[in-house]
């Protein structure tokens, strides 16, 4: 194992994966944090005209799923994201269950990098987000690696 990894050096196919179900209180709070005021995320009269025909979840509600897989799970704790390349492939909605899924495609030995293919899934089964992230892994103050 290589002392550059704070957490233990993960290994290429290591997978790991967090649920979130989503409500109306995440739209709320995501809407007042960023200023994403688009009706299409809390209007339901200007939804229901869109394509979409509902109200859609942010794409940043759907991504932090992510964000918390990484963090929390794989690499693990004092994990950041350093490059994302994700494709939205279909909405979510208020009451849809999300799915993070991270694995882990390949793994530096000089530093704590990883890069990973993400996605997250409705409950339904259907992917809406797709694609691939770069992460660098710190230790944190008071770690026990």
């Amino acid at each position: 194992m290589s002392d550059a990894w704070p957490n233990g050096q993960p290994q290429v196919g290591d997978t790991a994966e967090m649920s979130r179900t989503i409500g109306p209180t995440d739209i709320r709070l995501f809407t007042q944090i960023s200023g994403d005021r688009n009706p299409l995320h809390y209007d339901a009269e200007a939804a229901e005209s869109s394509q979409f025909g509902e109200i859609v979840v942010q794409g940043g509600i759907t991504s932090a799923v992510l964000n918390a897989v990484v963090a929390e799970k794989l690499p693990g704790p004092g994990t950041v994201f350093l490059n994302v390349n994700w494709n939205f492939t279909a909405p979510a909605r208020p009451g849809d269950t999300l799915t993070g899924w991270v694995r882990v495609d390949a793994v530096r030995d000089d530093k704590p990098i990883t890069e990973l293919t993400t996605t997250v899934t409705r409950d339904d089964g259907t992917t809406v987000l797709e694609g691939t992230a770069v992460c660098y892994t710190m230790a944190m103050p008071g770690s026990t690696s």
